[in-house]
């Protein structure tokens, strides 16, 4: 399953919508097996989970990447990096936590490579199941996590030593965050400084590589504008078990900087239905209440790798009568163009730190 998984995201990820460049054929993409085990603390972030950061969780992970060869123009770009799908698993040695199961692709990019070494970061995205969330009769202590099925980030630092030709020592050093956005409350999260210990197998360790400076995409320097709507639903407080419905409308216009990037400036409107609620609760019988739905601007940018995009954003909010979060907004996500004009994608709204929804979007690129 992983394999047809990475060939899958190879075969799309090499049909890029952004350039008519003609490449050379690229040569096989050698696969990469690892195993690792991996030591971490909890990070007390903030004064609610103070009282479970006393373990000191233990995990292990198996994964399987493929290093590009320059099917694609960005590999060149991004001097070839490897993509893959790794599945982690965590103690966290403490009954209150239990344990964790995740699984995220990823991409890694090699600052340094030499004869018999890889220095390369990583970065990945993916879906964690915990399996001692909060429930407020029999695990109340839990404020880490209210919900089973969580998001996972995470980055690292590797060194990959060549032991032999195919066999590798690898160490590093990173973070892994599990949280639901803010989905179900509590929702404090946990964040895993982490140390890695492990081996990779090489199907072939220096493959060749080809189109190492592909030519520019033709949409360097021009306009794009993107029209797009978005879903989510979130939970106010713990004692409040209902979910509420947050929609949001994007109107921005975009210019391609380079290769690598994309610029964007819009405006948006936000409707938290949550508001409205809190509203309702406070306001006494009679009372004016204000206007719960938002207005703001934002700048953004776009790194993208072929048909995927990491975007992040900036907002202030321009419209606001009720003042319920702070004057500004932040957006990180992961955007996919299905085709020229169709894309989708999922972001983490926040607010100063601390994660306001998980947001489903679909949208146009004109």
């Amino acid at each position: 399953m992983p394999a047809i998984f990475l060939s899958l995201v190879a075969e799309a990820q090499a049909q890029t919508v952004d350039t008519t460049a003609v490449l050379a054929a690229a040569p096989p993409a050698p696969f990469v097996v690892g195993a690792y085990a991996q030591g971490s603390i909890i990070m007390a972030h903030t004064y609610a989970i103070r009282h479970l950061v006393a373990s000191h969780p233990t995990g292990f992970e198996v994964n399987l990447q493929r290093q590009t060869t320059g099917a694609a123009a960005w590999h060149g770009w991004y001097k070839y990096p490897k993509i893959g799908l790794a599945l982690t698993y965590y103690d966290f040695h403490n009954p209150i936590l239990g344990y964790a199961f995740s699984a995220s692709p990823y991409i890694s990019k090699t600052f340094s490579r030499g004869e018999k070494h890889d220095f390369s970061f990583r970065l990945g995205a993916g879906l964690a199941y915990l399996t001692n969330p909060y429930n407020q009769e029999t695990n109340h202590k839990n404020t880490i996590a209210s919900s089973a099925l969580n998001a996972t980030l995470q980055f690292r630092f590797e060194y990959d030593y060549a032991l032999t030709p195919h066999l590798g020592l690898l160490v590093g050093a990173g973070l892994n965050h599990y949280s639901n956005g803010a989905t179900t409350k509590p929702n404090f999260g946990v964040n895993l400084p982490s140390v890695v210990l492990g081996l990779n197998y090489h199907e072939q360790r220096h493959p060749l590589q080809a189109n190492p400076n592909a030519p520019a995409p033709a949409d360097v320097g021009k306009l794009f504008y993107n029209v797009s709507t978005s879903l989510g639903y979130k939970q106010r407080t713990e004692g409040d078990k209902q979910k509420y419905l947050v929609s949001s409308v994007t109107l921005a216009v975009g210019r391609r900087m380079n290769r690598k990037s994309n610029l964007l400036l819009g405006l948006e409107g936000f409707n938290d239905r949550s508001l409205k609620a809190t509203l309702n609760d406070t306001t006494r019988a009679g009372g004016t209440q204000p206007d719960v739905k938002k207005a703001g601007v934002f700048l953004g940018h776009e790194l993208l790798f072929g048909r995927l995009a990491f975007d992040s954003h900036l907002g202030f909010y321009v419209y606001a009568p009720y003042k319920s979060s702070t004057p500004y907004y932040e957006r990180l996500g992961l955007k996919y163009h299905f085709t020229k004009l169709l894309f989708g994608a999922i972001d983490l709204k926040i607010h100063r730190g601390a994660a306001d929804v998980i947001e489903f979007k679909v949208g146009a690129k004109l």
